[in-house]
C-alpha cells in the first residue's frame, strides 16, 4: 500500500508539472495572438484612412477602398494557404474602424465588408458561412467601439452577406442564414427579414398552451347563441324580492 501511495503522489506531481507547463505555453501563445490581431487590425485601420485622405473623395471611394481592402486580404491568406478565417474579424473591424477616421459612410462599408468576405471566401473555396459570420463580429465590435449604431450596422452587414451568398448558391444562402442567425446576442431585432423566423415564442410571449374549450360546451352557431343569452342576461337588472306578508 505504501509504495501504491507514493507512486500516485509521484504521478500527481509530474502531471502537476506538465499542467504548468502547458499552462505558461499558452500564455505566451495567446498574448502573441492577440498582438497579431491587434497590428492586423492596425495596419488595416491606417491603410484605410490613409489612402481614403490621399484620395479626397472619402464618399465616393469608401465601397472600392473597402472591396479592394478585403481582396487584399483574402489573396494573402490564399497564398499562405490557412488564415482566412482567423484575419477576417480582425481585416473587418480596421476597415470599419479606418473608414470612420475620416468621416466616410461606415454604414455602407459594413455592407460591402461582409459582402466582399463571403464572395472572397467562395472565390478561394473557405467556408462562406463562417467567413461571413467572422466578418460581421469584427463590424459589430468596431460599431460599438467607436460609438456608431451597431443594430443598423449589424442589419446592413447581415444584408451584404446573404446578398452575396445569393449569388454563390441556395445552400451558401441556407448556411449563411444559419450561421448569421446567432449572431445579434444583445442586439434586438436586428436579423428583420433576411433571416428565417424561429418557432420562439416573442420577448414577453406566454409559453402556455391555449386553453381548452369545457367539455360539453356548445360549438358553432348554438355557441354563438348561448353567449347571445348569456350576454342578454348580464345586461338585466336583478329582480327584487317581494317581502313576505
Amino acid at each position: 500500500m505504501a509504495n501504491e501511495y507514493v507512486e500516485t503522489r509521484g504521478a500527481v506531481a509530474d502531471l502537476g508539472k506538465a499542467g504548468t507547463a502547458v499552462k505558461e505555453g499558452l500564455i505566451t501563445s495567446l498574448k502573441s495572438i492577440n498582438e497579431i490581431e491587434a497590428e492586423i487590425v492596425s495596419l488595416v485601420r491606417n491603410t484605410v484612412s490613409d489612402t481614403l485622405k490621399a484620395t479626397g473623395a472619402v464618399a465616393s471611394e469608401t465601397v472600392g477602398v473597402t472591396s479592394d481592402v478585403m481582396k487584399g486580404a483574402i489573396a494573402a491568406t490564399e497564398e499562405v494557404g490557412t488564415g482566412l478565417i482567423l484575419s477576417t474579424k480582425n481585416v473587418a473591424k480596421g476597415v470599419i474602424m479606418g473608414v470612420s477616421d475620416v468621416g466616410g459612410d461606415v454604414i455602407s462599408a459594413a455592407g460591402q465588408v461582409a459582402q466582399g468576405a463571403v464572395k472572397g471566401a467562395s472565390d478561394v473555396g473557405s467556408d462562406v458561412a463562417l467567413v461571413g459570420r467572422r466578418a460581421i463580429d469584427g463590424v459589430i465590435e468596431a460599431a460599438k467601439e467607436i460609438g456608431v449604431n451597431a443594430e443598423e450596422v449589424a442589419r446592413v452587414s447581415i444584408g451584404g452577406a446573404v446578398s452575396a451568398a445569393s449569388e454563390i448558391s441556395n445552400t451558401a444562402v441556407t448556411a449563411v442564414k444559419e450561421m448569421l442567425v446567432g449572431i445579434v446576442g444583445g442586439i434586438k431585432e436586428v436579423l428583420g427579414a433576411a433571416l428565417p423566423r424561429t418557432s420562439r415564442p416573442a420577448a414577453g410571449e406566454s409559453l402556455a398552451p391555449p386553453q381548452e374549450e369545457e367539455a360539453g360546451a356548445p360549438k358553432g352557431p348554438a355557441a354563438e347563441r348561448a353567449t347571445e343569452e348569456r350576454e342578454t342576461e348580464s345586461e338585466q337588472p336583478p329582480a327584487r324580492k317581494r317581502p313576505r306578508k
